[in-house]
């Protein structure tokens, strides 16, 4: 079978190549073993291939946060899925044609859920629906600020807080994604600037913004910070600068801001298998409704793994970049 292996961390579409491997084999009786019909190719694999992420297995190693995949076979005590069930799995390494997990990693999903769409449900849906829910309390009409509000987490945020009665100021970086992302239902879309804060207060008529969502670092956390009210949180979910969150200590000090930090993993090991599976059941439905949506711009075949990896990190691009190991989309 086909797998993905990087042997040296450096440039992705460099050091990653398409290699034949052994077949994974029969499950064992707590095992799952599925067929991946599609993978998404998102920042934190291109930061796994570069040598920059916060895993750093052994080499040579497989990427891969998230795909989907149907099963082809279940261990005898595997109970909630069964051979040709849609799943995603919960561990890494997916950048294959085939895989064996623990039976308890395997999430399924609707039968005739769009596959491209199921590619993209494990990491950036749950991670928009649980910082909008396990941080601050909010209610109807409540507003909740975010930056980098064109990423495809961003979006969702909006749809989701739209769903909620909530409103949301999303910070951009150019003024021309303003109609998209009102489209989907942002109430109000600022170009970042040093002068954010003010121009937010003015926009919003100085109301209260008790939770922040931040995915740049550097100065940029900061003025997001400035942006938000008394005692308020703000969740630091990425660094797409690279840069450390540069914050004013007057923001805690005087105004008791609360800067903390958001990892999927680390919010769904509060949650047993079974609220595992509800989650994203209510996710796979909104996605089966049409109600959540991530664009996609090209799919690609795991043999041209550099070509997919080398168009994910170019700019302009009009969605995610998938990659179908077995052609399955």
């Amino acid at each position: 079978m086909k797998q993905v292996l990087i042997e040296s961390y450096g440039t992705p579409w460099e050091v990653a190549r398409c290699a034949e491997v052994p077949d994974v084999g029969a499950p064992a009786a707590d095992e799952v073993v599925f067929d991946v019909l599609a993978f998404p190719i998102n920042p934190a694999d291109m930061w796994f291939c570069r040598g920059s992420y916060r895993l750093k297995p052994p080499l040579p190693a497989t990427p891969g946060a998230e795909c989907v995949g149907r099963v082809t076979a279940a261990g005898a005590g595997v109970k909630h899925v069964r051979a040709g069930d849609l799943v995603i799995n919960l561990q890494r390494e997916n950048w294959a044609q085939k895989r064996k997990v623990k039976g308890v990693d395997a999430i399924p999903l609707p039968p005739g859920i769009d596959l491209k769409q199921a590619a993209m449900v494990r990491i950036n849906p749950p991670t928009a629906e649980l910082m909008l829910s396990d941080f601050v309390t909010l209610e109807h009409g409540d507003w909740v600020i975010q930056n980098v509000a064109n990423s495809a987490v961003g979006r969702l945020v909006i749809v989701l807080a739209h769903q909620r009665g909530l409103r949301t100021v999303n910070v951009v970086r150019r003024p021309e994604l303003a109609s998209d992302l009102r489209q989907l239902g942002a109430d109000l879309v600022v170009v970042d600037a040093d002068d954010l804060a003010a121009r937010v207060a003015s926009e919003t008529g100085d109301a209260p913004i008790r939770l922040g969502l931040e995915a740049i670092g550097g100065k940029a956390t900061g003025r997001l910070c400035d942006c938000v009210s008394t005692d308020a949180t703000v969740v630091h979910y990425g660094s797409m600068s690279g840069l450390n969150p540069d914050v004013t200590r007057n923001n805690f000090i005087y105004r008791g801001v609360k800067l903390t930090g958001f990892m999927l993993g680390r919010f769904m090991a509060r949650r047993n298998p079974q609220q595992i599976r509800e989650l994203y059941a209510v996710l796979a439905q909104q996605v089966m409704d049409g109600r959540l949506y991530a664009p996609v711009d090209t799919v690609y075949p795991i043999e041209q793994i550099k070509e997919a990896l080398a168009h994910a990190d170019r700019g302009g691009r009009n969605g995610k970049i998938l990659v179908s190991p077995n052609g399955a989309i």
